[in-house]
């Protein structure tokens, strides 16, 4: 069956990242768009060829058609758009992060189990690493112990250059829309002052959690944190005795820096991610007994893999790699970090 998608939100990821790489899937048909902006929701329409324009989520999700539904709003919308989406019966990719507490990430997860939907999370990193040979790479290494038993691990995320190519989306002069409900965008114990930090970390650092998490262990503890109120810092997690270290940050100048070391007995693997917006794939570098190797794929990009995995994991009705169940760990790790912060 092939799924009839709506896109909730048409600004620049909207278009750039999302509608442009469903509506150039076989498999899938973009048959509507939502968004409160009514200029830039018919621009967008016209230069995607998409002949459904609605106001208002709401609006588009009582389009029978519409069976799987892809959230790209302002980040303190998202969860309430798309618990709406999977009480409609909708199966639905939200860009992360999914929300803002693991009470309210549990809530959507919740509803979709109730609804027994797809429920996806925009880990575009995450889906970088899990669809190619690099993780294969590493469960190969681990498995055949050819470096020896892992002894450590070290993750960064600076940010800096996105690496977009071209603009292949509209914008309109129309002032971003107020109106739409919005969740808490912080536990109750957490002061206010915090949370424009807590924000940045849980938009900028969870990418990189996401990754080691599938990894090296999906449940690991938290050992040792030490995060600056803009969010930046160092975290220490715990998985059943491996210690991973990540440092983050997000500078807007430089390269792009994203990436993670395992440390063997006799060598190393590094992982170096590319920029979120370049058709590029991950880069492999092996360390072994003095010989360096490295590895690339051809040529790819994340978000398109992102979308044709989304639609197949609809039709196939496959729980995702990234799924919102697993996604909650990555709140819970969000929310421990600053609650350390708050007690000192």
């Amino acid at each position: 069956m092939t799924p009839g998608i709506g896109i909730i939100g048409t600004g620049m990821v909207g278009q750039m990242c999302h509608l442009a790489n469903f509506a150039a899937n076989p498999a899938g048909r973009v048959i509507a768009i939502a968004d409160l902006r009514p200029e830039l929701a018919a621009a967008a329409a016209q230069k995607f060829g998409v002949s459904r324009i609605y106001g208002t989520h709401r609006e588009l999700l009582a389009d029978s058609e519409v069976s799987a539904v892809v959230v790209v709003t302002k980040r303190r919308a998202t969860g309430p758009i798309v618990l709406d989406v999977l009480n409609s019966g909708s199966h639905v990719l939200s860009e992360k992060p999914m929300a803002y507490t693991t009470a309210q990430a549990e809530t959507l997860v919740e509803a979709a189990r109730r609804q027994d939907l797809i429920y996806s999370i925009g880990y575009m990193e995450a889906s970088r690493c899990r669809r190619g040979t690099r993780v294969a790479e590493l469960a190969r290494i681990r498995a055949d112990r050819s470096l020896g038993r892992i002894v450590a691990a070290h993750g960064w995320c600076f940010g800096g250059d996105t690496g977009r190519a071209q603009d292949n989306f509209v914008m309109t002069a129309e002032a971003r829309p107020d109106g739409l409900e919005l969740w808490e965008d912080g536990p109750d114990w957490m002061p206010r002052a915090m949370r424009q930090g807590y924000d940045h970390f849980l938009n900028a650092s969870s990418h990189i959690i996401n990754v080691v998490r599938y990894l090296l262990g999906p449940s690991p503890t938290l050992l040792d944190s030490s995060i600056e109120g803009s969010g930046a810092g160092r975290i220490t997690l715990d998985f059943d005795g491996l210690a991973c270290t990540l440092d983050l940050t997000s500078g807007s100048a430089g390269p792009w820096r994203e990436g993670l070391t395992v440390e063997f007995e006799r060598g190393a693997m590094t992982l170096e991610l590319p920029p979120p917006f370049a058709e590029q794939e991950a880069l492999v570098v092996v360390d072994h007994d003095g010989q360096r190797m490295q590895t690339a794929g051809a040529p790819s990009w994340a978000f398109r893999r992102q979308a044709d995995a989304f639609v197949s994991d609809v039709a196939r009705r496959r729980t995702p790699l990234a799924s919102g169940a697993d996604s909650v760990t990555d709140i819970a790790l969000a929310e421990a970090v600053w609650k350390r912060r708050v007690s000192g």
